[in-house]
C-alpha cells in the first residue's frame, strides 16, 4: 500500500460545520450529450461535514444557452435560496442538473455568480482529468473523486447524520 497517497486524502469528517468555500484552481469539467457544458480552472469548492466537495463555477465559464431555470427551489439554512436549472443538450433534457444561489448571506457571497452541477444528472464530470463519482441520494451534489474519502451523507440509513 503507497502510504504516501493514503495520507493526502481528506476526510469529509474533517470539513466544517458551517460549510467552508474555497477557491479552486484545479481543471473543473463538466459533459452532457458529448458538449463541454461547463470548464474552469477559476472555480469554488463547498466543504461541509460528511459530505464530498461541491464545485461551483463561475457562471461565465457556462455554456447558458444549454440551461433553463426550472420551477424547483431549495433553502440551505446557511446559503439561502437556492434556484435550479434544467439542461438540455439537442433532444437530451436533464431536469434540475444545476443549482445556484443568486442571493447568498454576506459569509456565502463568493458564490454568487456561480453553478454546481449534480454529477449523477449529466454524463460526466471531471476534475484534474479524473472522473468523478455522484455523491449518493437525489439531494446532495457532491464530487467524489480518488482523494476523498467517506462515509458520507446521503446515501441509504445516512438521514439524520
Amino acid at each position: 500500500m503507497d502510504l504516501s497517497r493514503e495520507q493526502k486524502k481528506e476526510s469529509a469528517w474533517d470539513y466544517p460545520r458551517p460549510p467552508r468555500v474555497e477557491r479552486s484552481s484545479r481543471h473543473i469539467r463538466v459533459v452532457y450529450n458529448n458538449t463541454t457544458i461547463a470548464e474552469t480552472r477559476r472555480a469554488v469548492r463547498v466543504l461541509e461535514t460528511s459530505h464530498p466537495p461541491v464545485y461551483y463555477i463561475p457562471l461565465g465559464d457556462v455554456q447558458q444557452q444549454f440551461l433553463s431555470r426550472s420551477d424547483h427551489q431549495s433553502f440551505c439554512e446557511f446559503k439561502g435560496l437556492a434556484t435550479y436549472y434544467t439542461l438540455k443538450v439537442g433532444a437530451k433534457v436533464a431536469e434540475n442538473a444545476a443549482w445556484s444561489y443568486h442571493n447568498p448571506p454576506l459569509e456565502y457571497e463568493s458564490m454568487k455568480d456561480y453553478i454546481a452541477f449534480y454529477p449523477g444528472r449529466v454524463d460526466a464530470c471531471y476534475i484534474d482529468g479524473e472522473s468523478v463519482k455522484a455523491q449518493e441520494g437525489d439531494f446532495y451534489g457532491g464530487w467524489i473523486t480518488s482523494d476523498i474519502e467517506g462515509p458520507f451523507k446521503g446515501g441509504l440509513g445516512t438521514i439524520g447524520w
